[in-house]
């Protein structure tokens, strides 16, 4: 059973609704939503194609529709169906057009998957981004409480960790180190 822990709310601070997100979690929300339709809009025709072929082939549609189209290929090339004449005896045909499809269908996935790559590129750097501007504001804040400590005549603990954390992280250090350590471990 869960137990539902109660908030101390000073009198000014307004009660937390738990369905309500912030302002600017809404707005943030609102501009990746409108960049995606930027993305979608501003996509190639070809590009619109290959993602549109791609979705339809991974849909259960799509092996609906096969699984019919299959069927009656074989069961007419059998014979089972009256009325309507063998053209594949052998199935020759119908190998022919399953290997073009599935050549022509792992293309257009692997055209998705390179499209998709490249976005995926793009919000890793605006991650990475976000998160070195986070790393240097939470080390000036650091900076200025330690300096309000200082001022008030707050003592702190000797504390070797702090100071190291007041230092800024230098990426291409970070990825120097992460290199350097990839190439100790590869065989």
């Amino acid at each position: 059973m869960y137990r539902v822990e109660e908030q101390s709310v000073s009198p000014s601070t307004p009660p937390i609704e738990p369905n309500v997100l912030a302002s600017v979690l809404e707005r943030n929300i609102d501009a990746l939503h409108h960049k995606r339709r930027e993305d979608e809009r501003k996509a190639s025709l070809q590009d619109r194609i290959a993602e549109f072929i791609t979705r339809f082939s991974g849909s259960m549609a799509f092996v609906y529709v096969h699984l019919v189209l299959v069927a009656s290929w074989i069961a007419i090339n059998l014979g089972l169906v009256p009325g309507i004449p063998v053209f594949d005896p052998t199935f020759v045909i119908l190998a022919t057009f399953a290997s073009v499809e599935a050549i022509f269908l792992s293309t257009f996935v692997l055209i998705s998957q390179n499209r998709a790559a490249a976005e995926a590129d793009r919000r890793a750097e605006l991650d990475l981004q976000t998160n070195l501007l986070s790393e240097h504001e939470i080390t000036r804040l650091l900076t200025l409480t330690r300096a309000i400590a200082a001022h008030l005549g707050i003592r702190e603990a000797n504390d070797p960790e702090l100071e190291e954390l007041e230092r800024h992280v230098a990426p291409e250090k970070v990825l120097d180190r992460l290199t350097e350590s990839e190439r100790g471990r590869s065989p």
